[in-house]
């Protein structure tokens, strides 16, 4: 039946070719927008952005992007040291709770942006007056944003597998909490929390209403600054922005496959 509902070869690359050309050709369009001149093809304006002369107009994109790495590693964390850990607690402990915190989690991408930042604004007020209005206190409210995508990613792993039956077998042996969530339960939910790793990043550095209303410079805030003064530096920043998702998907997806390929053998 299986072999019946598969698609054929040809329609699977007429499936590839046309998803590859949908995102091929903005991509290749914006390249040759900032090579394009009137006297032909050049790499000048690549070159300035590494120009020492030109560091200062170019200020607010490399402040945004530290500070957007750094708010994508905390979201990250956020999601693989507090949500995945909550998830596999409800899975195993609190089942009729299961509908309440699915509802709960996928709640944040019913509501606007702008909505969400109305509530958020007396919080990040309290929040500013306590530990400061650095940009890395975004990761709250960016741990919110992602909360959906990565519930499913990581849902969708652990109910691949017999996890309570794994987590007894593991207390039995003598295993505590700690070493049964890193040990067993973690390398079991490999795809799902690298899969939820990689949207997190991925929401964080395409994220610009929240930052912009709360007044926090990440790297989109940066791209519009730079767009105003030099639109082909924003273009190449916006390639670069996503040359860097995509290797890191490849990087993520090959992690996976490697681990996959460790636990079969």
């Amino acid at each position: 039946m299986s072999g019946l509902l598969a698609p054929s070869r040809t329609a699977r690359w007429t499936i590839g070719v046309t998803v590859g050309l949908v995102f091929a050709v903005p991509f290749a369009a914006t390249v040759l927008f900032t090579v394009a001149s009137p006297e032909g093809f050049t790499l000048d304006r690549w070159a300035a952005l590494f120009d020492p002369a030109l560091s200062a107009r170019y200020a607010p994109v490399w402040t945004g992007l530290v500070n957007s790495l750094i708010l994508a590693l905390v979201t990250v964390a956020i999601v693989l040291f507090l949500f995945a850990p909550t998830m596999v607690l409800v899975s195993l402990k609190f089942p009729r709770m299961r509908r309440a915190f699915e509802f709960l989690a996928l709640l944040p991408i019913t509501i606007p942006a702008i909505v969400l930042v109305v509530g958020l604004a007396p919080i990040y007020l309290q929040i500013g007056r306590t530990v400061g209005t650095g940009a890395w206190t975004l990761a709250f409210a960016y741990g919110v944003l992602v909360l959906p995508f990565a519930y499913r990613s990581i849902q969708a792993s652990i109910d691949a597998i017999d996890l309570r039956t794994l987590t007894e077998a593991a207390r039995t042996l003598g295993s505590g909490w700690g070493t049964v969530l890193l040990r067993v339960v973690a390398p079991n939910l490999r795809q799902g929390l690298l899969a939820a790793s990689l949207i997190s990043v991925a929401v964080v550095l395409g994220e610009f209403t929240i930052a912009s209303l709360l007044n926090r410079p990440v790297l989109q805030t940066g791209l519009v600054i730079i767009n105003k003064q030099d639109a082909w530096a924003s273009a190449i920043f916006t390639l670069l922005a996503l040359a860097f998702a995509f290797a890191l998907l490849l990087v993520i997806g090959r992690a996976g496959r490697v681990g996959a390929g460790r636990k079969n053998s």
